[in-house]
């Protein structure tokens, strides 16, 4: 059976979503024709509105009319806008009792002495500020080639960031930059970790460690570039440290763990129209599916939920979960008001093409990656997560940055959906891609581990799709290589978020 040339999202929809190129005058839905040419992704009018009436996908408001259109109009940002509109939070009313599954899935992972659960087995060189940057990659590459006696050693992950100084030595900005440092330091992706300062930074080692609880060790050595004499000392003695390391590093093996000690960090970017209706929906089966084993997932972007935040305070647990979330909201629209910025600079040009009109659009695109079921907590940027079920952690929309904060909060997978062809790695968390359509998928196979275009072609459901992504989540837990991994992406994705002025 052909699929049909457009989706209808909802019946109350006033526009559907063409699923090819749609030349002028081809009938979309009944005598509905288009009155032009539609790229794939992108919206066609299906009834008459009158300029300043809403338009609606998902049966929810994705923006406003500009002027008086019929049926057939293209519709993007030259005929939709953004406008102000009540939400209806109505705080836990779609929460519901979770149904566990008994006996929960397993992945094969690596546990820690401390009894937390690995998926990968890297050594981490953890940088305090940006004038440690290079000697860190120094000594990842005089340590990289001792690696093929060690196969259980994943890699070595100079973690390396624009901070560290001209910035308050106390205060938010900080104190985030410490708390994403310290989770990397202590992931349990990480076997072993040098933490590595110059010296006179902002960012002292010791007030890291203070900070955040850190004690030094056989496994996490401090050191700064000015104590030890120079950059060349610093590899010599650091490259020391690490070699007698190597043996007890690679001496793990994997075992049978409950995928309820998995913590999943859900991302999307370049995203397109498709966004919303295969990769991300899917994704959210799949945590559907992690939450009823007991696991963990993290949802974040906040300025991509902007405008669909009602439908997580309507999942939340409790009402002061719910307010969690209303209050980053307040918290960003401040923000971008003080820095002269605003939220609807979203969707970005990529997305535009790819069929996204307003922030409205994507963000009720990109809160389907949280699933269905009861949103259990509220995290800071970089806290570490510790409970069990759906979660949200606050975050720029910027992936890089967002991802870090996740993996700081202790994210062990991550899926990442795309429409438009992100290429992303996540060291020391694997990264797996999620394509929205089978061109990307086709046209990036090197790059896409699973392709949710099937759903769009109708050759697939979304919850069909959603059990495919638990189980290759699942066996990447295990070990097996996502395709940023096969490519060596992930060692410059590390972007913690700088909330501050630079001095």
């Amino acid at each position: 059976m052909t699929a049909p040339l457009t989706i209808r999202l909802h019946p109350n929809d006033n526009v559907v979503v063409a699923r090819m190129d749609i030349l002028l005058g081809t009938k979309v839905e009944g005598e509905v024709a288009s009155a032009t040419r539609v790229p794939p992704g992108h919206k066609i009018l299906t009834r008459a509105i009158k300029k300043g009436e809403p338009l609606r996908k998902y049966n929810q408001i994705i923006g406003f009319a500009t002027e008086d259109m019929t049926p057939g109009a293209h519709i993007h940002t030259h005929n939709c806008v953004m406008g102000d509109f009540e939400r209806d939070y109505a705080f836990c009313t779609d929460a519901r009792p979770t149904e566990y599954a008994k006996p929960p899935a397993i992945f094969q992972g690596y546990r820690r002495a401390d009894g937390r659960a690995a998926t990968r087995n890297y050594i981490g060189i953890v940088t305090t500020v940006n004038c440690s940057a290079a000697t860190s990659r120094m000594i990842a590459r005089h340590l990289e080639p001792l690696l093929g006696a060690f196969p259980n050693i994943d890699g070595v992950v100079p973690l390396t960031h624009g901070g560290g100084c001209g910035m308050a030595s106390s205060g938010l900005e900080m104190d985030v930059l410490r708390r994403t440092l310290a989770g990397y330091t202590r992931h349990p992706n990480m076997a072993a970790v040098v933490m590595l300062g110059l010296g006179c930074e902002s960012n002292q080692i010791s007030g890291l460690m203070n900070a955040e609880g850190l004690k030094e060790g056989p496994k996490l050595i401090p050191m700064a570039i000015q104590d030890e004499g120079g950059v060349s000392k610093t590899v010599m003695r650091a490259v020391g440290f690490l070699k007698e390391l190597l043996p007890e590093t690679n001496n793990v093996k994997r075992e049978a763990i409950p995928a309820s000690e998995l913590i999943l960090a859900l991302q999307c970017g370049g995203s397109d129209g498709y966004s919303g209706i295969s990769a991300n929906p899917a994704l959210g089966a799949a945590v559907d599916l992690l939450v009823k084993n007991g696991g963990t997932a993290v949802l974040s972007e906040t300025p991509e939920i902007y405008g669909a935040e009602h439908l997580l305070t309507r999942r939340a647990v409790n009402r002061a979960v719910g307010e969690k979330i209303v209050q980053r909201i307040k918290w960003w629209e401040d923000h971008c008001a003080k820095t002269g910025g605003e939220m609807n600079n979203n969707p970005s040009p990529g997305n535009k093409a790819g069929g996204l009109t307003t922030i409205l659009e994507k963000s009720l695109g990109a809160v389907a990656k949280g699933g269905t079921t009861n949103l259990v907590d509220v995290y800071e940027y970089a806290q570490p997560i510790t409970a069990k079920g759906f979660v949200y952690m606050d975050s720029p929309g910027y992936d890089p940055v967002s991802a870090t904060g996740q993996v700081a909060g202790g994210a062990n997978v991550l899926c990442f959906t795309t429409g438009r062809g992100s290429v992303f790695g996540c060291k020391p968390t694997p990264s797996l891609k999620l394509a929205t359509n089978s061109a990307l998928y086709r046209r990036m196979t090197d790059d896409m581990d699973i392709n949710c275009g099937t759903i769009v072609d109708g050759e697939e459901t979304i919850q069909d799709n959603g059990r495919r992504i638990f189980e290759l989540i699942l066996k990447t837990a295990s070990g097996h290589k996502t395709k940023s991994e096969v490519l060596g992406i992930g060692d410059d994705e590390f972007e913690p978020w700088k909330i501050g002025a630079t001095m």
